[in-house]
């Protein structure tokens, strides 16, 4: 499965500034959090255009452009390319000079093929350990190549961990020798 890097671009066609922000998002709470900073960030501008695919949720929208020359345009680049969890924001400045719904069309989907990094998502695990105090350099050490997301220091630590299954296959027996491991979901990473 693809998806994308975060990523940024610009283009300009006749003085209107279209600017192009793509998002990695896991769930759908991602895509109204993303849109509303992105909407705090460029409040002068004119259009917040955008598409995105999470699992089997797919949304496009127009905002206020003429219907299916700005959303639709974003969203077949995203299904061309077979992404997922991605989110493509197309911000508008219109510059005075209309472009008709064709040039629309090729603006917004000229934007959005710019600003694509594409990236191979990894299945994996958000998985949550609990140790002994003795055991953290040891437990950092061994997940040196995952992601973890949240440390809580109680009576025992206990880690939120984002990793991918390979490295979970490689590290999972020395792991259960020095804590207990729960496995909270299957994910993309």
């Amino acid at each position: 499965m693809k998806t994308v890097s975060d990523s940024k671009n610009e283009l300009i066609v006749n003085k209107s500034r279209f600017i192009t922000i793509y998002f990695h998002i896991d769930s759908l709470i991602d895509v109204n959090e993303k849109l509303r900073k992105v909407k705090l960030e460029y409040k002068d501008a004119t259009h917040y255009c955008y598409a995105y695919i999470v699992d089997n949720n797919i949304k496009a929208s127009d905002d206020g452009e003429p219907s299916g020359t700005a959303g639709l345009p974003i969203l077949n680049i995203l299904k061309k390319e077979n992404l997922d969890h991605v989110l493509c924001v197309v911000i508008r400045y219109f510059g005075g000079i209309k472009l008709g719904a064709g040039g629309l069309v090729r603006a917004y989907s000229n934007a959005a093929k710019n600003g694509l990094r594409i990236k191979e998502l990894q299945k994996g695990f958000l998985i949550r350990i609990a140790f002994d105090y003795s055991k953290i350099k040891e437990i950092d050490y061994l997940l040196n190549e995952s992601i973890i997301i949240n440390k809580d220091f109680f009576e025992t630590p206990i880690y939120d961990i984002n990793i991918t299954i390979d490295n979970f296959n490689k590290i999972k027996d020395k792991l259960k020798q020095i804590s207990k491991i729960k496995i909270i979901d299957e994910i993309y990473m």
